[in-house]
């Protein structure tokens, strides 16, 4: 056994944080392997690549268990390499970002589609003499925008060549307005949506959209979404997530204590766990916040597949940044109850993602405690399940659009009470 001194070295190591999540991500990449042949992945990929990709595009349906993870895996790694190029210290958020590219290469991000909104978020550093470092986050979640890239190069009947063209040039212009959008839109809903970016990216898609359709330009993508598979991946998703809890235990110093505090914190942004309680405790935490998504994905009988397994990582990323079990349970509870009581079945597929990514929602739990985080899930699926329409799919974070809606109704209420009380 290490000694506590060694275990606080060990943890507070940024190449030992690297290496880590290096490893996380390349399980990934290599289960892809397990899943299907090299042929298969290849074939995969190509057909990922040139799919339309509005949500829900469920890689799994599309280019097949391989190619799906593959990409994912692949996609992860290469954010990992940007990061540690750049310098950049592995915090909580950089954490979250990562799993949630991960998350989203299952349905929706893909080898293509992600770079014009990076380099978007480059070219406006360099325009405003910032260095890409400090946007390299807002450039990382703002691929919630890459099937415009997707939609506009291979769905618009136009050759190839002007098709991406097109994709590429309205992407960068996308990643150049991320920036101070998602500064401005975070004091909205003061932190209390995880998802910022997602919000964003719901206005901006809603713009791009209704110039596509005042100009009678309509979007191929199509719902596609693989059913079943929980045979393929319950176990072997336990299996991941418990590593994290597993290791996490070992490497703290003081695991009961470290995630005590980052269970007390209410989760508003900017929380980051790996400041407040060491990568030990985080990495704990991580695991915990993905086995509660495999549970409860499992037990209402929901389907594992792209976009489910997608949520279910970005759960464990943002474990890292905002979510725990104190804060998250009461927005899954509000979902999952206010499922019984309307038109949508516990276990249909915008059901499931609202309770899974409707974490978001998490840090009006932990500030105004279960209840408000009771309301908050009951809200969030009733809107969530409705303003999908505005953006077309364009952003692939509904849920963070969403979220921000239920945070800006919520918050004056709830302050309103909290003075009167």
């Amino acid at each position: 056994m290490l000694h506590f001194s060694e275990r606080d070295s060990i943890e507070g190591n940024e190449d030992v944080k690297y290496i880590i999540v290096t490893i996380y991500c390349l399980i990934l990449l290599l289960y892809s392997m397990v899943l299907d042949n090299v042929g298969s992945i290849v074939n995969g990929i190509s057909k990922i690549v040139f799919s339309p990709d509005t949500l829900i595009t469920d890689y799994i349906q599309v280019g097949g268990h391989g190619a799906a993870f593959f990409n994912a895996g692949f996609l992860a790694l290469i954010i990992l390499y940007m990061l540690r190029r750049l310098k950049a210290i592995l915090t909580g958020p950089a954490i979250a970002a990562v799993f949630t590219v991960a998350g989203f290469g299952l349905f929706g991000k893909n080898l293509y589609n992600i770079w014009p909104i990076i380099f978007g978020v480059w070219l406006y550093g360099k325009l405003k003499k910032e260095s890409f470092k400090n946007n390299i986050l807002i450039a990382l979640f703002g691929t919630a925008l890459s099937p415009i890239v997707s939609e506009i190069t291979f769905a618009m009947d136009l050759n190839i060549i002007a098709g991406a063209t097109l994709g590429i040039i309205v992407g960068v212009l996308v990643g150049m307005s991320l920036p101070p959008l998602s500064r401005f839109f975070v004091g909205i809903h003061q932190g209390y949506n995880l998802y910022n970016i997602g919000f964003t990216a719901g206005f901006i898609g809603t713009i791009i959209m209704s110039l596509l359709r005042a100009f009678g330009l309509s979007l191929k993508g199509e719902f596609i979404w693989s059913v079943g598979q929980s045979d393929i991946y319950f176990i072997p998703s336990l299996i991941y997530f418990g590593s994290m809890v597993v290791l996490g235990w070992f490497i703290s110093p003081s695991p009961i204590n470290k995630l005590k505090g980052i269970i007390k914190r209410s989760g508003r942004i900017v929380t980051d766990f790996v400041i407040i309680s060491g990568f030990g405790a985080t990495l704990l935490n991580m695991g915990l916040m993905g086995i509660i998504g495999t549970l409860y994905l499992y037990l209402i009988s929901g389907d594992f597949n792209g976009p489910t397994l997608g949520a279910i990582l970005t759960m464990a990323g943002f474990g890292a940044f905002g979510t725990h079990p104190r804060n998250a349970l009461p927005i899954m509870a509000g979902v999952f109850a206010v499922s019984k009581l309307s038109i949508w079945s516990t276990n249909s597929p915008g059901t499931v993602l609202a309770a899974l990514f409707g974490t978001t929602l998490a840090p009006i739990a932990g500030a105004f405690g279960w209840a408000a985080g009771l309301a908050a899930g009951i809200l969030h699926l009733t809107i969530v399940m409705n303003v999908g329409y505005l953006h077309g799919g364009l952003n692939l974070y509904n849920n963070g659009f969403s979220g921000g809606i239920v945070a800006i109704i919520m918050l004056p209420i709830l302050e309103a009470l909290k003075k009167e009380e």
